[in-house]
């Protein structure tokens, strides 16, 4: 027996999980999109291109943008992960594992996460339902493509940001970390507004609770979630 679709919101409002696909390789839309629909998500909309799948999207409500790093139109990693944004939906990259660099900007871009091809199709879908509820998706690739890129800058953060950092980051709020290492509350806000300045700097802007969550994955001040989405916080 199939599992229970996946669902957003409560009650009367429940509805299926929302997709729009972007890769050039028709059999891989095709491919995707029926195990979407498999599962029984909504497939909004499938397009070679990022700003082909905006256009065919045209105003509709969408969760999740399965977007390929590496399109046959010449557009740029960063461009196509702010367009797909531009429609209110998390992006998922789904791409060959191998393109560092690549995976590097989509994520510094905002990507919710990395998902390889060569993955089974289950993942995929587990990580596409992980991103739609809003949870920050780490994997194996995501911390393997920020290990071997040498470019990928780390903020120079000082052991009391860094402690600030992993409680707020950890889901406390911003009081209780205040409390917790015993500074005042207006000393905090003091010392998480150097962070996000020191990650605007670095080309890694951290405006949300969400983006220092994701930051400090990155940088080794918490460890990696599980594969797919299970420990995500906001």
């Amino acid at each position: 027996m199939p599992a229970a679709p996946e669902t957003l919101g409560a009650g009367a409002h429940d509805r299926p999980v929302r997709v729009g696909i972007a890769d050039d390789h028709e059999s891989v839309r095709l491919g995707i999109k029926a195990a979407c629909e498999n599962v029984g998500y909504e497939v909004v909309f499938t397009a070679p291109t990022v700003q082909e799948l905006v256009d065919g999207i045209d105003g509709r409500s969408v969760d999740v943008i399965v977007l390929d790093l590496s399109l046959g139109d010449g557009s740029r990693v960063t461009d196509n992960v702010h367009r797909a944004q531009s429609t209110g939906a998390s992006v998922l990259v789904h791409s060959i594992a191998d393109r560092v660099a690549l995976v590097r900007e989509a994520l510094a871009a905002g990507a919710a996460g990395v998902i390889p091809k060569s993955s089974p199709t289950t993942t995929v879908m587990a990580a596409v339902a992980s991103v739609a509820r809003g949870d920050v998706l780490n994997n194996l690739e995501w911390a393997t493509a920020i290990d071997a890129d040498r470019d990928f800058a780390k903020a120079q953060l000082g052991r009391r940001e860094r402690d600030v950092l992993h409680l707020y980051a950890s889901g406390l709020p911003l009081k209780m970390v205040a409390m917790q290492l015993g500074i005042a509350h207006s000393t905090a806000r003091e010392y998480l507004d150097r962070i996000r300045v020191k990650y605007v700097e670095v080309g890694r802007p951290a405006p949300t609770k969400v983006d220092l969550l994701r930051r400090a994955v990155e940088d080794g001040i918490l460890p990696g979630l599980d594969p797919d989405g299970g420990d995500g916080r906001r």
